[in-house]
């Protein structure tokens, strides 16, 4: 699916990481910090992430690859609950697939009380992706490494995206560009994008100066706590308890002139 940033000329000016320097990067006092802008403001970002001398990683001959995420929870949503009350110490169970590969992952996010996240995944089998209950050795993963056990879980919100990512000259920092942002929900069957909204990651090693920290001050791009599940579950599911998220959907309609709607 192309989009309005395939088409951006910056793309010829960009240099390209491989994946094997790529994973050569160790962050050891990683910060991470989230900002949410458009389409259009996105491209002035490059424009001077390129002019830095920033590189973009290159899978499967292309800067821009398709992600999907699937991720689970009680079926109570006591996850996304812990989240919208603000529980500190909480953990997000997904798995994800680059589609371009195919390679697919377990993943299990955990989040601790000083804000800091750890992520441990597993390989799995691409068939494992929309539901990977049933392998044993997926939830003996899960049972060890979560607080969850897999009878306890299911899926609940697709996540569809394309990623940009980003690795400044000095490699002290990464950036993830999530674009064409889609949710669809297998509790409600509702399904809602953020239309030219687009999410910005950025992890630099805490000693080391931003370059891109500067450049998304500079244009006004502000930070934003924001996770892609929470807004995909508020935007798709009317019976969660959402106050908090809402606010946020409301935000992020003002920062891209769109009202979001349910597909």
């Amino acid at each position: 699916m192309n989009s309005r940033v395939d088409s951006f000329p910056v793309w010829k000016r960009i240099g390209s990481i491989t994946l094997e320097e790529m994973d050569s990067i160790k962050l050891m006092n990683r910060i991470d910090s989230k900002f949410v802008t458009e389409e259009g403001m996105l491209e002035k970002v490059l424009e001077r992430a390129a002019d830095q001398g920033y590189r973009a990683l290159v899978t499967e001959g292309t800067m821009i690859s398709p992600y999907n995420s699937f991720y689970y929870d009680t079926d109570n949503l006591e996850m996304f609950t812990f989240h919208q009350n603000r529980k500190l110490t909480r953990q997000k169970i997904r798995t994800r697939v680059y589609v371009n590969s195919g390679t697919t992952f377990l993943e299990i996010k955990r989040k601790n009380n000083k804000g800091r996240t750890k992520k441990k995944r597993m390989e799995i089998a691409p068939e494992l992706f929309s539901d990977f209950r049933q392998d044993s050795e997926a939830a003996a993963f899960i049972a060890e490494k979560s607080a969850y056990t897999a009878d306890r879980i299911a899926p609940r919100l697709e996540t569809i995206f394309r990623r940009i990512t980003l690795v400044n000259a000095a490699k002290t920092e990464r950036l993830t560009i999530d674009t064409a942002l889609r949710f669809v929900n297998h509790d409600t069957n509702l399904e809602a994008g953020l239309g030219s909204g687009v999410i910005i990651e950025l992890k630099q090693d805490g000693r080391a100066f931003s370059e891109m920290k500067n450049i998304l001050l500079d244009l006004r791009v502000k930070p934003m706590r924001i996770s892609k599940y929470c807004i995909g579950t508020t935007l798709t599911n009317p019976n969660a308890k959402s106050n908090r998220f809402k606010l946020k959907v409301k935000r992020i309609e003002k920062i891209t002139g769109e009202k979001i709607t349910i597909l």
